[in-house]
């Protein structure tokens, strides 16, 4: 029944998809002018992806063969299903944001809420392939063979896509955006679209790349890894408790439906305000969000009271809800131009771009505590009611409705293209007007977006976590042990390398394309006055063999670390190890993504007209923290998430072959 329930809803959800995708292409693409440049910006991000997964394709045969040798070679056909999913995934989202970019530009001459319509209409293809793909793999793999080391295996090749699409999407995105910004508004004092910067093709291109494939992959394994860490735990209660997580994920994928099709906005006045706008798309998403997660509240309620009688793993779900609530309150706040943060770093751009970095670092530091808090007290709350299983319960309460909660998210990008289109190909006033409201609210949504996914991140962690020492038999660890001690350090040091290493790989992406677009403004004749069209097809190369190149050491890092942990100092350093990323890397993470998340708000404020506006000192001073932003919040930070959850899977698969090579069986 559990798994028919579940086989359904991820049809359904796949159902709606294509509902989506036909009625999207139904709005037209625009003038030939508009099509150029989406048709440009859809070549560059499906030629990256093409490119990557080639480069994945070597690495995934790789780890399937020591999986096949090592362990099970049923384990390596469940690890190529998960990662060629994931992959699927993330392929048809940014496939259909490419696509829809330019119709949300088009329309928006015509209509505002139908432009806002298009493009959240696109965030929802994301979202609901995502929650329908993943939930469809989980249900045929467990019909096919009930051994839930297959499921783990099936969560691990959705993390190593996951991964690496974060990390290369990052560095992707970010190396254009970072070049764009310091030789265009600050060496040259153009504006951020500006046609004349053959580095803006790149970055839009990078808005996909990372924001929608990347994001939708790094949740497609949060949610994955979600269902598969609860039904593991849940093995050892009772068949209902390992089942019910399939019939919770199953109802929250069609209240997200609904909530999604709550989303609307309706016609306003022609003479409505920018911020008047932006305020009835806001009110409109959050109807949409409270409506899913109320349904999926009452949803909750009815599965466990009758599957379970008791209604223990209710409250752990609801804690992990209100989690997500709370966590998405506090990453606004924070990152809002509207609050106190932000608002001190506008402050801060009088005096220079040192101070606003100070203010920046600060306010991000500020910014973990209530998350924090609001993961310790779920955690602990979903402990008391249900033991180590509230806590994966909690896992799947946060991502309960994740198919409207990504959707949001994934349409900030897209009305991001959409208003560089309109700059590009300097479209009417009321149009760019139009698009820069739908992007504004993008802004507020996509660094709600991150912070939603590391918390999430965070208790599918605990849950990874909690699994290993079951399946390793560690009930207890002692800091007095030296190699226990040695463990915690390498772990806390993993998170700091593989920001280390991402970050420098952006900041050499951001060298290369300055050189670039130094070099085509200097040789092309006519390109500065606007009579010349830029070689933008090199910037996009330029930052693809770059991003490619970088990804792959820290992908692997978090493979390899792992491994080498568990083969010479013992489980209960693995133990460690796991431990110390998880908390080392949650605190980074939300440093990095809400520092990003309030320098990039603290500049487009500035250039909405205040502080002097745009070319203005305090402006200058505001790009400088956005760009030392720029690979916390869409680079190093989002990727931590995924880092803290692959390397409890990884110690989970390892641990049969740990446990011989330390003769413990």
């Amino acid at each position: 029944m559990e798994l028919l329930v579940a086989l359904i809803a991820s049809i359904l959800a796949l159902v709606y998809v294509v509902f989506l995708i036909t009625r999207i292409t139904k709005v037209e693409k625009g003038t030939e002018k508009m099509i150029e440049i989406a048709d440009a910006i859809h070549e560059g991000a499906m030629t990256f992806l093409k490119r990557e997964y080639t480069t994945l394709v070597l690495v995934l045969i790789a780890i399937a063969i020591l999986l096949g040798i090592f362990i099970d070679p049923r384990e390596s056909i469940t690890f190529i299903v998960g990662a060629a999913i994931s992959g699927l995934a993330a392929w048809v989202g940014m496939n259909v944001s490419t696509a829809s970019n330019v119709r949300s530009a088009n329309i928006a001459s015509q209509s505002f809420p139908r432009a806002f319509q298009v493009a959240i209409s696109s965030g929802a293809v994301m979202g609901m392939c995502v929650v329908g793909m993943g939930l469809l793999g989980v249900v045929i793999i467990y019909f096919i063979t009930p051994d839930l080391r297959m499921l783990v295996a099936y969560a691990f090749g959705s993390s190593l896509i996951a991964l690496f699409l974060r990390v290369g999407g990052g560095i992707f995105t970010k190396s254009a955006d970072v070049g764009a910004d310091l030789v265009g508004k600050v060496e040259a004092g153009i504006p951020e679209d500006d046609p004349r910067n053959p580095a803006v093709i790149a970055d839009a291109v990078g808005d996909n790349v990372g924001d929608i494939a990347g994001m939708g992959s790094d949740l497609f394994e949060s949610y994955v890894s979600a269902i598969v860490a609860t039904m593991f735990l849940g093995a050892a209660l009772s068949n209902q408790h390992l089942l019910i997580p399939l019939l919770l994920a199953g109802a929250g994928i069609i209240c997200s439906i609904i909530g999604s099709l709550c989303v609307r906005v309706a016609e306003g006045r022609t003479d409505e305000t920018f911020e008047q706008q932006t305020d009835r798309v806001r009110k409109a998403m959050n109807l949409g969000i409270v409506i899913a997660n109320g349904l999926m509240v009452i949803a909750s309620f009815i599965i466990v009271k009758v599957v379970l009688t008791e209604l223990d793993v209710f409250w752990a779900l609801l804690a992990g809800l209100l989690c997500g609530m709370i966590i998405g309150w506090a990453t606004i706040y924070y990152t809002s131009d509207k609050y106190g943060p932000v608002s001190n770093i506008v402050k801060s751009t009088e005096t220079g771009a040192s101070t606003v970095i100070i203010e920046g670092l600060a306010q991000g530091m500020y910014s973990t505590v209530i998350p924090v808090l609001a993961i310790s007290a779920a955690m602990v709350a979903a402990y008391l009611t249900a033991g180590l299983y509230g806590i994966a319960v909690a896992g799947v309460g946060i991502l309960g409705v994740l198919g409207v909660n990504l959707s949001c998210d994934c349409y900030g990008p897209i009305v991001d293209n959409a208003a560089g289109i309109a700059e590009m190909c300097e479209m009417d006033e009321i149009v760019r007007t139009r698009c820069d409201a739908l992007d504004s609210v993008g802004n507020t949504t996509a660094a709600m977006g991150k912070g939603f996914a590391i918390g999430s991140a965070a208790l599918a962690a605990l849950a990874w976590l909690a699994a290993y020492y079951e399946a390793a038999d560690l009930e207890v660890i002692s800091i007095t042990e030296p190699t226990v001690m040695a463990g915690l350090f390498i772990g806390g040091l993993m998170v700091f390398l593989f920001a280390a290493l991402t970050m420098k790989a952006v900041g050499r992406g951001g060298y290369d394309i300055v050189r670039e677009v130094r070099r085509q403004w200097k040789e092309i004749p006519g390109l500065m006055e606007g009579t010349a069209k830029p070689d933008s097809a090199t910037c996009v190369d330029i930052t693809t063999r770059g991003a490619l190149k970088s990804m792959v050491i820290p992908g692997l890092l978090s493979v390899v670390i792992p491994a080498a942990v568990g083969f010479t100092l013992g489980l209960a350093a693995l133990g460690a190890l796991l431990a110390a990323a998880l908390a080392v890397g949650l605190l980074v993470a939300l440093f990095m993504a809400n520092a990003g998340g309030a320098w990039d708000n603290a500049k487009k404020y500035i250039e909405a007209g205040h502080m002097g506006g745009k070319g203005s000192d305090s402006h200058k001073a505001a790009v400088v923290g956005d760009t030392v932003g720029d690979p916390f919040k869409d680079t190093s930070g989002p990727s931590l998430n995924i880092l803290i959850k692959i390397v409890g899977k990884v110690a989970l698969i390892m641990v049969p072959v740990l446990l011989v090579f330390w003769g413990k069986v």
